[in-house]
This record gives C-alpha cells, sequence and structure tokens, in this order.
C-alpha cells in the first residue's frame, strides 16, 4: 500500500474529527458524547430493536448496552424485552428523548450551515460533491466478501432475489428450471464455491464459482442488490472470484449472459473477457465469454 495515501487518509481523519467536534463529550454542545447522540438519532421516533442498531453502526453489543444504559438513566429512552423472545430487545425515546433528539437534530442542520456558509457559492457545491464521492467510496469499503454456505438463508435471498431481478428483466421472464443449473452442492468447495457480499452485516450481492477438472471453471450466479449498485461491487465480487479461481489452479474462466444485462457485459468486457462462440446450450444466453487468468 503507498505510504502516501495511508497518511492523507490519516490527514482527513484529523481534520474531520477535529471540526466535526467528536473530541469531546458535549458533541454539538449538548451533553452527550457523539455516541450518545448518534444512537439517539439511529433509535428515531419509531424506535428500534437493539440488534438492528448494533449492526447499523457496526458496534459491539457490551458498548451498545452501556450507551443504552446511559441514555436511560438520563429518562432519554426505554429498552424492553420482546413479548415473543426476551432475547431480543427493542428500544424507544421517551418523551424527554424526543425532545432531545428535534435539538440534536437542529443543531446539526446549524453545524452543517456553518461548514457551508464561510464558502462561495462554487466551493460550496464542491465540498458537497466531495462528501457525496467520499461517502460512496467509504461505504463501498465497508462491504465485505466472504465465502459461504450455499445453503444458508443469506445465499437462499440472494439467489432469490437474482432469480427475480432476471424475471423482470428478461424480454420471456426467467424459469431457473430451465437453466444450466448450479446447485448448492456444485457451489461446495472442493466442487465450486459461493461468494456473499456482505454492508452493515446485510447481503447484498453473490458470485459462485462451478470447478471442472480439465476444463475452464464457470462464473455463475454474479448479482448485486440495487442498493448496493454504483460502489465499484460488482467488479471487486468478479476480482474476488478471479483469485479464488486461481488459488484452485483454475487457468480460464467461462460465462454467458443475456443480452438484456447490458451494464454485466460491459464490466465483462472491460475485465478481460473476450467474446466467444458458444460453450454450452443455456438458453437464456446471448453471449458467451472467456478469460484467461
Amino acid at each position: 500500500m503507498d505510504t502516501s495515501l495511508i497518511e492523507q487518509v490519516r490527514s482527513f481523519n484529523r481534520t474531520m474529527t477535529e471540526r466535526v467536534g467528536v473530541l469531546n463529550d458535549h458533541f454539538l454542545g449538548r451533553n452527550h458524547p457523539l455516541g450518545e447522540a448518534r444512537l439517539l438519532w439511529e433509535i428515531g421516533t419509531e424506535g428500534a430493536f437493539v440488534r438492528e442498531l448494533r449492526s447499523r453502526l457496526g458496534l459491539d453489543s457490551g458498548y451498545v448496552s452501556r450507551l443504552l444504559r446511559s441514555l436511560e438513566a438520563q429518562g432519554l429512552v426505554k429498552v424492553e424485552a420482546s413479548e415473543n423472545d426476551g432475547r431480543v430487545r427493542y428500544v424507544q425515546l421517551t418523551e424527554a428523548g424526543k425532545i432531545e433528539r428535534a435539538e440534536l437534530d437542529q443543531r446539526a442542520d446549524a453545524f452543517a450551515c456553518s461548514l457551508l456558509e464561510p464558502l462561495n457559492d462554487g466551493q460550496r457545491v464542491k465540498l458537497a460533491a466531495a462528501m457525496a464521492q467520499v461517502e460512496r467510496l467509504l461505504v463501498a469499503s465497508m462491504v465485505k466478501i466472504v465465502v459461504a454456505d450455499p445453503t444458508g438463508p443469506d445465499a437462499r435471498w440472494c439467489i432469490e432475489s437474482y432469480f427475480a431481478e432476471l424475471g423482470k428483466r428478461f424480454d420471456a421472464g426467467f424459469d431457473p428450471t430451465l437453466g444450466i443449473p448450479a446447485f448448492a452442492h456444485e457451489l461446495t468447495p472442493p466442487a465450486g464455491l459461493l461468494l456473499i457480499a456482505y454492508l452493515r452485516e446485510e447481503p447484498v450481492g453473490c458470485g459462485a464459482l462451478k470447478f471442472h477438472e480439465h476444463a475452464p471453471g464457470e462464473v455463475k450466479r454474479m448479482w448485486i442488490a440495487p442498493q448496493a449498485r454504483g460502489l465499484g461491487l460488482g467488479r471487486r465480487m468478479l476480482q474476488t472470484l478471479e483469485q479464488h479461481a486461481k488459488e484452485a489452479g483454475v487457468a480460464v474462466l467461462h460465462l454467458e449472459t443475456n443480452r438484456s444485462l447490458i451494464e454485466a457485459i460491459q464490466m465483462y468486457r472491460n475485465s478481460g473477457y473476450q467474446e466467444v462462440a458458444a460453450f454450452n446450450d443455456e438458453p437464456y444466453a446471448d453471449h458467451w465469454f472467456e478469460k484467461r487468468l
């Protein structure tokens, strides 16, 4: 990793923590550190499950529990066990908590204005655009891609969502029983593998490999959830699949796709895949691609 890039990230972090005011226990001039203020915001006026808050904020259970105890002691939140499962806790703002959250909301707006006000119109547009770009890249950096159990609930959700999207995008719809299959046992090492991408512990994409002895490997089930598109995740998923294929000794990868998947076709071409003659009888395929690793 380029050390100058690391230093730039650290410099940015120092400037942001100083300017945003997270270095003291009175965020936005209130009697809360940033963690408590953010938790009040995330709980919202409708309340939230504690486990959802942990997942959304990427915090460990112990830290969230300490924050909630502090907010409870201040009379700002109420935490209750679920009627159906005592292990599941639900948190809501009290009336005092709602008032405090509204005050923090107003102060956050005022702080945002204080960032923009000293700048001219052109600088404001540049700052907002730069922040949007940084946010997008930071979200992209939060995505984790892992080898997953193809029979697990996250795998089933990804593949079912993938099939549902194909059904909407293909001119004649999509019936998974008609195409070349990728059964769970074919996506389980050493026969193959399934990757799932996670953002804030929620599945947002998948990709799979099928291995064949003395024959090219196959890329299957490439899909990214709509809410995670625009993060470069499709290309990252493809590169991760290629790395796993190399480690398994695969020299050539094959994939096929439908003409309606224009973005995927462009990504494959930009990633070094060459269009070749049809190498299988997949009924939904219009393009067949190959890449030598």
